[in-house]
């Protein structure tokens, strides 16, 4: 296992770089925080070690299924990459899916400026849990490869293709691709969303936590749907209405 101690070794300046966006996207690459990814089964690039973390058997026996480099880092230098006050003392470095050329499911999300890193996190992982591949995202969105995003989709960033596209652009390629546009609104003609009608190709947009989509993409979707609000609440955060939509739509998919 390699050790690195010194501030000036060139990976570690590498892998300082990966926490900013566009480093980010121009090598491809993410951060990945946190013991539990050491079980998933997807060869990283790098899994960095906190040199004063205890690596017993079974943290040996997670490791050794991977045939990455793995580099033990001085704790001053750990304590540089690490996003979280009490860091297990592990960090793993992957090749991103992001903008793949290829062919999109029948079914797939849409994500209009979703601004907070949490509920980006959270709607990946529902929209993982509910069988969806594919997410369009509007640029001028959280980055999905943002640590926090990484962190609240528990694994599921590791699974799901992330397309970025401008928004003037969004509805011009859905149309293209034949999809039926579906948009989570609170409009005069908005239907309960259990009522929604799919057909061979689906797109359901979600929108910015206070602003909702774009004026100009819910006029161009053939459909606007509503979670009915019951009681005296006001709304329902963004996350937690993309998990029951979605799965109203597998409910729906699966009959």
């Amino acid at each position: 296992m390699e050790i690195i101690r010194s501030k000036d070794n060139e990976t570690f300046k590498f892998l300082k770089k990966l926490k900013t966006k566009k480093y980010r996207d121009s090598e491809n690459l993410f951060l990945a925080e946190g013991v539990k990814f050491l079980d998933f089964n997807i060869e990283p690039q790098m899994i960095l070690i906190n040199e004063e973390i205890d690596i017993d058997g079974k943290l040996e026996e997670r490791l050794a299924k991977f045939n990455c480099r793995k580099i033990l880092l001085d704790y001053k230098l750990f304590s540089q990459i690490t996003s979280q006050e009490n860091s297990q003392g592990v960090i793993i470095v992957y090749k991103s899916r992001l903008n793949l050329e290829c062919e999109l499911d029948d079914n797939i999300v849409v994500l209009n400026k979703i601004s907070d890193p949490g509920n980006m996190g959270t709607i990946i992982r529902v929209a993982d849990a509910a069988g969806f591949k594919d997410i369009i995202v509007t640029k001028g969105s959280v980055d999905c490869y943002n640590e926090k995003t990484v962190r609240s989709s528990m694994g599921s960033i590791l699974s799901m293709n992330i397309h970025y596209i401008d928004e003037k652009d969004l509805l011009t390629y859905l149309k293209k691709k034949n999809y039926k546009l579906i948009a989570t609104a609170l409009e005069k003609d908005s239907i309960p969303y259990t009522s929604m009608k799919l057909e061979n190709k689906n797109a359901i947009i979600f929108g910015n936590e206070g602003n909702g989509i774009e004026k100009e993409i819910i006029e161009g979707c053939e459909e606007k749907i509503i979670i009915p609000i019951y009681g005296s609440a006001e709304s329902l955060n963004v996350a937690m209405a993309s998990g029951i939509v979605l799965y109203e739509v597998r409910n729906k998919l699966n009959k």
